[in-house]
């Protein structure tokens, strides 16, 4: 690995070191984004409004699965940081041989039992029949692409944890282009449609999953992944990603899962809400990605420092990573929002999907900074190796809060709006939930550090 894709998380300053680390994370994200965002402009524009509608009927599907492969994935994150911030070669190498090996099963896992469900699922989101059979054929071939996403998200992990997140942004910029002239050649040559669409975009998952592998085989220094050495999975590396990484997992699926509910009382609404919702959902999405890459830098940094032991720069990254996280969103949230119309013309010209999509980036892409804070507290808590915590606080408020909404209170007034008002809702309970474990979190792990001292 080049030294200048190095980052030294131990000392220094921090402000300019998280903004090198997290906009390329940022930029590898908008990209992951691009994926799906290339798939519904490419079937608006040419195919139809029911093509667009059954790929944002599959969004929280794909949301689900891809959000827990990236829960585990930080899990890998967290364990190979804290080795190198001990200095432990041995540990970080038996991680990443781990990391691949578990990527590996994952994903084969997620493509044999999203195949089983599809149909299920497509029953689940009460997705219209005019639809059904567009959603069905996209959801069963995109899934082709499983193994790829999860062996890209893992060792991007890798390749993350010694901050390099060039690496991972230049394979994705390589796929996501591949991804745009695969969606245009199956659908303006080959006349495949939805199929032709999720099979570019799988085989572009593949693209960007071999261009990591071959780096990572060809690294220096302890994150090489020896080929010879494969099949030796370190027990105790898997059970620490597990540890970790799972509760992870489970707090993205939770908002996938809750998202899956959503998505079926806005099918019922007919297809213009279904298009406007994914058109709406592709650019608030594209600024989460920021909001997201701020909260994986506080995890990464403060791993690396609690493995070091510098428990005052774990508590300023924190601080740090919230600011720059806070001031990113306010800037991007009011670009947004002065060419709000614009944005959403892009993926359709309908009147009642564009004022759809606007209702949606009102009530869903304005109250992000709460997310900001969400999002720093829970990656702060698992970069200290607390993942469960923030995980069963999101699963029980979030759920909770959500499914009693979509249940009581929309039947009551079953409109657009009435359903997006939950949101920011079950975002504000949640923040406090994190906010009062946040502040235990940091009195425990002082207070361990105290009798340490004393007994010492």
């Amino acid at each position: 690995m080049s030294a200048t894709r190095k980052i030294n998380m131990l000392e220094g300053s921090l402000w300019d070191k998280l903004i090198v680390f997290a906009l390329p994370l940022a930029f590898t994200g908008l990209l992951q984004q691009l994926y799906n965002a290339a798939d519904v402009a490419v079937l608006g524009r040419f195919v139809s409004d029911l093509a667009v509608a059954a790929v944002g009927n599959n969004v929280p599907v794909f949301g689900l699965i891809i959000s827990f492969c990236m829960g585990l994935s930080i899990g890998v994150n967290v364990v190979v940081a804290r080795a190198l911030g001990m200095k432990n070669d041995q540990k970080a190498s038996d991680a990443v041989r781990t990391s691949f090996m578990t990527a590996i099963v994952f994903g084969i896992f997620a493509l044999l039992i999203g195949q089983a469900f599809a149909n299920s699922a497509m029953d689940w989101l009460d997705v219209p029949e005019e639809v059904r059979d567009y959603a069905l054929i996209y959801l069963r071939v995109y899934l082709l692409g499983m193994p790829f996403i999860a062996i890209y998200n893992f060792l991007a992990a890798v390749f993350r944890s010694q901050g390099d997140t060039q690496t991972p942004l230049w394979a994705l910029l390589i796929a996501s282009l591949f991804n745009i002239g695969g969606n245009l050649f199956a659908v303006l040559v080959l006349d495949w449609g939805v199929a032709g669409v999720a099979l570019a975009t799988a085989l572009a998952n593949l693209l960007s999953a071999v261009i990591l592998f071959v780096k990572l085989t060809h690294l220096d220094g302890p994150l090489k992944l020896d080929v010879s050495q494969l099949l030796k999975v370190d027990g105790a590396s898997l059970k620490s990603i597990v540890r970790i990484g799972l509760p992870a997992g489970v707090q993205g699926a939770v908002y996938a899962l809750s998202n899956l509910v959503i998505q079926s009382a806005i099918n019922s609404l007919g297809p213009e809400a279904m298009a406007g919702s994914v058109a709406a959902f592709t650019i608030e999405n594209s600024v989460y990605c920021f909001i997201n890459a701020f909260a994986l830098s506080a995890t990464t940094f403060v791993s690396q420092n609690y493995g070091a032991r510098n428990l005052e720069r774990c508590s300023r990254v924190m601080w740090v990573t919230m600011g720059l996280n806070m001031c990113a969103t306010v800037l991007l949230t009011a670009g947004v929002l002065l060419f709000c119309r614009d944005l959403l013309g892009i993926f359709s010209s309908n009147e009642e999907v564009l004022a759809l999509g606007m209702i949606r980036i009102l009530w869903v892409l304005v109250p992000q900074p709460l997310s900001v804070v969400m999002d720093t507290l829970s990656g702060s808590m698992r970069g200290y190796g607390y993942s469960m915590p923030p995980a069963m606080v999101t699963l029980v408020v979030v759920c909770s809060v959500r499914l009693i909404w979509v249940y009581t209170v929309f039947p009551l007034t079953p409109t657009y709006e009435t359903l997006m008002m939950v949101y920011p809702l079950s975002w504000v309970i949640t923040m406090a939930g994190l906010i009062i474990l946040y502040v235990r979190l940091l009195r425990r792990i002082r207070n361990r550090r105290q009798m340490v001292e004393e007994a010492i």
